[in-house]
C-alpha cells in the first residue's frame, strides 16, 4: 500500500512537471469552451481624469483606463472584460471609501476595484442614462449631472431628482458640477450658471450678471472661494459679488471657447480651450502652451487634473499628456492601433489579416500584432470614410468610399469613380464578390452588378423585391443566395428568382436598419443592425446587445468571420471579437 501511494505521488510530480513545461513553452495558449469577447478600441479621446494615490483613472471614448503613475503600466476596462455599462466614459469621481463612480453614456457604475454595481433608469431613480458630471459632497452624497434628465442626488439609498419642471434649473443638460466650502452646488448648464444651497436656486446668465455667455462648460473653485467659470465666450471669475471677464480681446487667453479648468496648489489656473491650447494664469501673467511650444500634439482640451506632485494631467481629443512644469510626457492609452472607434467595414484575407474600414480615419490592416493605417495622406485611398471592403481571388482589396471604389493590390492603388469609369455612383455602401468574380455593389440607389461583364444590372425597390433602395450590406451564402441589408426595409434574401424579406414584423430582427451580414461555416446569418447583433440559423433568432454581451455598442456596422469561426464585429464604439468556443483568443497590442 505504501508503495502504491509513493507511485501516485511520483506520477503526480511527473504530470505537474510536464504541465509546467508546456505552459512555460506556450504561455499564451489556454483552452476554454466558454464564449469570450474582446474589445479593441481607440481610447485617445479623453473625457475625464481622476487621481487616486499612485493611480490616474482616465475616462475615454473607448473605455476606462487605469495608469500607474510610477511604472506607466495600464489596465483597460471595457465592455468585454468588465461590467462597465458603456465604453464611452464622461465622468469619474472617487469617494472617501475609494469607490470609483463612473459616468457613461449608458448609466452610472460604482467600482471598488473588483466588483461593479450599475445604476440606470431601469433599476434606480436615475433620470437619464447619459452621465456628464459627478461630484461628491462632504456627507458622501453623489451629485450627478445628466444629458437630459437634470440633476440627481444619491445618498446611497434614496434618489432625489431636480429638473426644469420641479426646480429653477434652466436646462436639464448639466455639464459640470463644483461644490464649495458651504456645500453649495454650482452647476454648468447651457442656460447659464446655477447655484443651489439645498433650498434656494440662483441662476446667473448674461441678462442678470457679468457672465459672458450662457453656455457654461466648466467650473472650478479656488482656495479663496472664487468661482472660475468657462463659457463659449470666455472665462469669468466670480467672487460672489463682482464679475471679472477674461477673453481674447482683453487678456492673453488664447481662445474664448473654454472647455476645462483646474487650479493647482499654488493657485494657478490651468485653462483648456476648444482649439487645443492650454493657458496657465497666475492672476497676472498668462503662459500659453500649444503644439508649437510644448508637448501638446492634439486638438481640443477636454479634461485637466492636478496631481499631488504638481503634475498637470491633460486630456484631449487625441490623447493624454502629463506636464511637470518642465517635461511633457505623452501617453498612448489605447489598447489597439485602431485610429477611430466607428468601424464600418471588415474583411479577412487568405493570410488572416483583418482589413478594417473606419468612419473618418481610413483603412487599417491588423495582422494580430501590428496595426497599419492607410489614409489620404499616406496612400492612394480617395477618402478616409471607408464603408465597404471585399477581397477578390487574387488578393486585391476593393474598398468602398463615398468618393468611389479603390482597388489595392498591396503596392498600387487604382481608384474608380463616375468620372473615370462606368461606375454608376461614387458612394459605395457595400461590396461582395461572387464565385464568378462579379462585384455586387450596394448603394443609396439600389444594388448594381455586372452579371454579363458588360452592362450594369440594377436591382431596386421598383423593379425587384428589394424593400429599400438604400443597401448597406450584401452577403452570398453556400447555395448562392444573395442577402441584402437595407435601411428601413430589414433583410432581404434573393435566390435568383424569389425574394424573401425579414423585418421586425415577421422575424426576430430588432431593427429594420441592417448594416452588416456575414455567413458562417454552418450557414448561420450574422446580422448587424442599429439595435444589436442577430444570429439567424434559418429558424431561430439569437440577439446580442450591450446588455447581454461584450458588444461595445448596439450599432453593429460590420461583421467578418475568420478561419477559426471567430466573429470580428465593427461597431460605433470600437472593434469586438466574439469566440463561441475553442482556443482562447490572444492578441498583442
Amino acid at each position: 500500500m505504501k508503495k502504491l501511494k509513493t507511485s501516485y505521488i511520483f506520477l503526480f510530480f511527473i504530470i505537474s512537471i510536464l504541465l509546467l513545461l508546456f505552459f512555460s513553452l506556450y504561455p499564451n495558449r489556454s483552452f476554454s469552451q466558454n464564449p469570450e469577447w474582446i474589445n479593441f478600441t481607440n481610447c485617445n479621446s479623453v473625457s475625464a481624469i481622476a487621481i487616486e494615490g499612485d493611480s490616474v483613472w482616465v475616462g475615454t471614448s473607448g473605455g476606462l483606463v487605469r495608469i500607474d503613475k510610477k511604472t506607466g503600466n495600464k489596465i483597460f476596462y471595457n465592455r468585454s472584460n468588465s461590467d462597465l455599462p458603456y465604453n464611452h466614459v464622461y465622468a469619474i469621481a472617487i469617494d472617501a471609501q475609494g469607490y470609483k463612480w463612473i459616468g457613461t453614456w449608458d448609466g452610472l457604475a460604482k467600482f471598488d476595484g473588483i466588483k461593479w454595481t450599475i445604476y440606470n433608469t431601469s433599476n434606480s431613480g436615475l433620470p437619464d442614462n447619459w452621465i456628464n458630471a459627478i461630484a461628491i459632497d462632504g456627507q458622501g452624497n453623489k451629485w450627478i449631472g445628466t444629458g437630459g434628465g437634470g440633476l440627481a442626488k444619491f445618498d446611497g439609498e434614496n434618489w432625489t431628482i431636480y429638473n426644469t419642471s420641479n426646480s429653477s434649473l434652466p436646462d436639464n443638460y448639466v455639464r459640470s458640477i463644483a461644490i464649495d466650502r458651504q456645500n453649495r452646488k454650482w452647476l454648468a448648464t447651457s442656460g447659464g450658471l446655477v447655484k443651489f444651497d439645498g433650498v434656494n436656486w440662483t441662476v446667473y446668465n448674461t441678462s442678470n450678471s457679468g457672465l459672458p455667455g450662457n453656455f457654461v462648460s466648466a467650473i472650478a473653485i479656488d482656495g479663496l472661494g472664487n468661482k472660475w467659470i468657462g463659457t463659449w465666450e470666455g472665462l469669468a471669475k466670480f467672487d460672489g459679488i463682482n464679475w471679472t471677464v477674461y477673453n481674447t480681446s482683453n487678456s492673453d487667453l488664447p481662445e474664448n471657447d473654454v472647455s476645462a479648468i483646474a487650479i493647482d496648489a499654488q493657485g494657478n489656473k490651468w485653462i483648456g480651450t476648444g482649439g487645443g491650447e492650454l493657458a496657465k494664469f497666475d492672476g497676472e501673467k498668462w503662459t500659453v502652451y500649444n503644439t508649437s511650444n510644448s508637448g501638446l500634439t492634439f486638438e481640443r482640451i477636454t479634461a485637466i487634473a492636478i496631481g499631488e506632485e504638481v503634475n498637470q494631467w491633460i486630456g484631449t481629443d487625441g490623447g493624454l499628456a502629463k506636464f511637470d512644469g518642465v517635461i511633457w510626457t505623452v501617453y498612448n492609452i489605447s489598447n489597439s492601433g485602431l485610429p477611430d472607434n466607428s468601424v464600418k467595414a471588415i474583411a479577412i484575407d487568405a493570410l488572416g489579416n483583418k482589413w478594417i474600414g473606419t468612419d473618418k480615419a481610413g483603412l487599417v490592416k491588423f495582422d494580430g500584432v501590428n496595426w497599419t493605417v492607410y489614409n489620404t495622406s499616406n496612400s492612394g485611398l480617395p477618402e478616409n470614410d471607408v464603408y465597404a471592403i471585399a477581397i477578390d481571388g487574387q488578393g486585391n482589396k476593393w474598398i468602398g468610399t463615398y468618393e468611389g471604389l479603390a482597388k489595392f493590390d498591396g503596392a498600387n492603388w487604382t481608384v474608380y469613380n463616375k468620372s473615370n469609369s462606368d461606375l454608376p455612383v461614387n458612394w459605395i455602401n457595400a461590396i461582395v464578390i461572387d464565385g464568378k468574380g462579379n462585384k455586387w455593389i450596394g448603394t443609396n440607389y439600389g444594388v448594381f452588378t455586372k452579371l454579363d461583364g458588360v452592362k450594369w444590372t440594377v436591382y431596386n425597390k421598383s423593379n425587384s423585391g428589394l424593400p429599400s433602395d438604400v443597401v448597406f450590406a450584401i452577403a452570398i451564402d453556400g447555395q448562392g443566395n444573395k442577402w441584402f441589408g437595407t435601411y428601413g426595409g430589414g433583410l432581404a434574401k434573393f435566390d435568383g428568382v424569389n425574394w424573401t424579406v425579414y423585418s421586425i414584423w415577421n422575424s426576430g430582427l430588432q431593427s429594420d436598419v441592417v448594416y452588416a451580414i456575414a455567413i458562417d461555416g454552418q450557414g448561420n446569418q450574422w446580422i448587424g443592425t442599429d439595435g444589436g447583433l442577430a444570429k439567424f440559423d434559418g429558424v431561430k433568432w439569437t440577439i446580442y446587445k450591450t446588455s447581454n454581451s461584450g458588444l461595445p455598442s448596439n450599432k453593429v456596422y460590420a461583421i467578418a468571420i475568420d478561419g477559426q469561426g471567430n466573429k470580428w464585429i465593427g461597431t460605433g464604439g470600437g472593434l469586438a471579437v466574439y469566440r463561441e468556443g475553442g482556443v482562447k483568443l490572444d492578441f498583442k497590442k
